[in-house]
């Protein structure tokens, strides 16, 4: 029995200590016969008790355990009259906690009704999870009692299993788009397979020490689930650091190819079953600086001598010491089918503004947009006087640097393809920065489908001179440091973790952002329409100075979101209501957090603890611990017979 469980009375409860779940009501196992008041006080006005050997009638307890026998109306005249009117129950009801108003509804038939009544849970839900009054029931719950049973019983929330054969902080974890395996990353240096049953087990651990790797930081399995992608820091000449992403078949658990990434926390992603991104990073000057995004074959040590293995896919300007970090690709194809359609934007407040680069018809777009025509005048004169004598610089030389970039990039930038909306297309997506080293930006850029192989010319050499930098399509200001981005698994809402820099606040040297806010803020973004939907989610903190890089993996469901923290837990929210409804402990850092894609009611947690933590919800915890029936001994009589 997990830990987390604790027999009480013939009961489960879920424990605040382990669990982390709001306490509400302990769930009879099965098998068990509880207390019950028909059984217990014997014959009284209105009722009466069970026959002596007669059998007792078994009934569901109000999420689907046999809890025992109906009540009779204890609560009846002589005559068969309620002695309280239903109304009256329901005042009653109305100002009982949910698990007195579950308790009470055993007690009588006429007090089980009313308990059931959907006004009274409508109140019980709204005043129990403290959900805004105008936020609707989710569009798929048939009723606002099942709605409460599916918050409460079906968060995975209850430790079933500690892994700890990493022996080193756990950094990332990954699912198979199967369900059936996971990987994990660890400071210890290894990647490390696991098979995903009842009992999670290891299955293989790479260990990446002898490719003068430092440790593996992410990993992620191609869409069949053949080849894995991980991730690491590689040390090079002079112990200068670089990143290295390597291939393993899932078949073999052999090294298929490495691909060298910079900086290290690119991290790389699949484009497709056989091709996978990866960054370089070029310097131009002391705070500018050029990425190019390559598209490689996963197998190019086998086929490198027929096959052209690279291509390059864009190649983006970086301004004030930023870089491109943290890629990821979203399918577009799923974005007319949403597992879950958010609202846009919470009551009372507008959404975030989102900084479109192409039209430049608001003010905020053109605030991230090029120049106007006049600023361009006004910073040319200025270079001109630099070069002639005649000025004196106001600009510092990073500052100077930054212009300089500015306009050398606005007549050898390529704009973005304006191509019809192509259900095939793919938005390769980033952190980004335009004021300072920190990523406070979000980059997207459209890949068509003709940029989805590594066959033909490489792309870029049919451009001219003038065309040398790849601009953005969208590009998303967050006004503070990102830490962390997932995407929900219809690829259609981009989740992302931001500490907020103070409101107001203007970076005036790149090298010092402003400070970062110790709540960390997650925020949603539909990807479909550019705009940023309902109302940030705030819960967990981060304590890590605003001038160092740390990532939380975060993870999102058909239902939930999941997310990391440096407060030692890890939390979950529900996508649709916006309430945090579990908190998961561990005795660090919690990296990264991640849903089996097939189950959602399981959910993994890494942490600085050197451990994995799997969590079930209390509905499947009790299923698999059900006493399983005994098969009955056919052959029994048979074999007896034959003596």
């Amino acid at each position: 029995m997990p830990t987390a469980l604790k027999p009480w009375g013939g009961k489960v409860r879920v424990t605040g200590a382990r669990g982390g779940h709001r306490p509400f009501v302990s769930w009879p196992l099965s098998g068990h016969q509880p207390w019950h008041p028909d059984v217990s006080l014997g014959p009284r006005r209105g009722g009466q008790r069970t026959p002596p050997g007669k059998p007792v009638p078994q009934v569901q307890d109000p999420f689907g355990v046999r809890v025992g026998p109906p009540g009779q109306n204890v609560t009846m005249e002589e005559g068969g009259t309620p002695l309280l009117p239903d109304s009256l129950v329901y005042q009653i009801f109305l100002s009982l906690d949910p698990a007195d108003v579950l308790a009470a509804g055993l007690v009588c038939r006429q007090w089980q009704a009313v308990s059931r009544d959907e006004f009274l849970w409508r109140e019980q839900f709204y005043r129990y999870y403290q959900v805004a009054r105008d936020v609707p029931r989710h569009p798929a719950a048939t009723s606002w009692y099942e709605e409460f049973r599916r918050l409460y019983d079906t968060v995975p929330c209850v430790e079933v299993q500690t892994l700890r054969e990493h022996t080193d902080q756990v950094l990332h974890l990954s699912f198979s788009h199967s369900g059936y395996q996971f990987a994990s990353c660890s400071k210890d240096c290894t990647v490390k397979i696991w098979n995903n049953d009842l009992t999670i087990s290891l299955v293989h651990s790479a260990d990446m020490r002898p490719y003068n790797w430092s440790y593996t930081q992410f990993s992620q399995f191609n869409q069949d689930d053949s080849l894995l992608l991980a991730s690491g820091v590689f040390l090079g000449p002079h112990n200068s650091s670089s990143g290295e992403i390597a291939v393993i078949s899932l078949d073999t658990f052999a090294l298929l190819s490495r691909v060298r990434n910079k900086p290290y926390d690119v991290f790389g992603c699949w484009l497709t079953e056989t091709s996978l991104i990866s960054g370089n990073l070029h310097r131009i000057g002391d705070i500018t600086s050029c990425s190019v995004l390559w598209l490689n074959n996963a197998f190019q040590d086998v086929e490198s001598e027929n096959v052209n293995v690279v291509k390059r896919l864009f190649k983006i300007q970086n301004l004030n010491a930023s870089t491109i970090r943290t890629v990821m690709v979203a399918d577009c194809s799923r974005f007319d089918s949403p597992d879950l359609l958010l609202d846009a934007g919470a009551p009372g407040a507008p959404p975030r503004r989102v900084f479109d680069l192409g039209n430049g018809g608001e003010d905020e777009a053109a605030s991230a947009a090029p120049a106007p025509a006049r600023g361009k005048e006004g910073l040319r004169h200025l270079l001109d006087g630099l070069l002639d004598g005649r000025a004196q610089p106001q600009l510092s030389e990073r500052m100077l640097e930054t212009k300089v970039a500015e306009l050398l990039a606005q007549g050898r930038t390529k704009p973005p393809e304006r191509s019809t909306a192509d259900a095939r297309s793919k938005l390769l997506i980033f952190t980004t920065g335009c004021l300072t080293y920190s990523p406070h930006q979000i980059g997207i850029k459209q890949i068509l489908p003709h940029q989805m192989t590594t066959a033909g010319p490489v792309l870029g050499e049919g451009r001219g001179s003038d065309a040398f930098f790849d601009a953005l399509d969208h590009v998303i200001d967050v006004h503070g440091h990102i830490i962390g981005m997932g995407l929900s698994p219809d690829n259609r809402y981009l989740y992302v973790n931001s500490r907020a820099w103070p409101s107001g606040s203007v970076v005036a040297d790149p090298m010092q952002p402003p400070p970062i806010a110790e709540e960390i803020d997650l925020l949603v973004f539909d990807l479909k329409t550019m705009q940023e939907v309902k109302r940030a989610l705030r819960a967990h903190r981060a304590y890590t100075p605003n001038d160092e890089c740390f990532f939380i993996f975060l993870d999102v469901s058909r239902d939930f979101v999941a997310s990391g923290a440096e407060d030692r837990h890890g939390y979950i929210w529900d996508r649709h209501y916006n309430i945090c409804l579990a908190k998961l402990r561990h005795q660090d850092v919690v990296n990264s957090v991640v849903f089996s894609p097939q189950e959602q009611e399981l959910l993994l947690t890494a942490s600085d603890d050197a451990t994995i933590k799997a969590w079930r919800s209390p509905r499947t915890v009790r299923v698999h611990q059900a006493p399983r029936p005994r098969p009955r001994p056919i052959f029994s009589w048979f074999a007896s017979q034959r003596r």
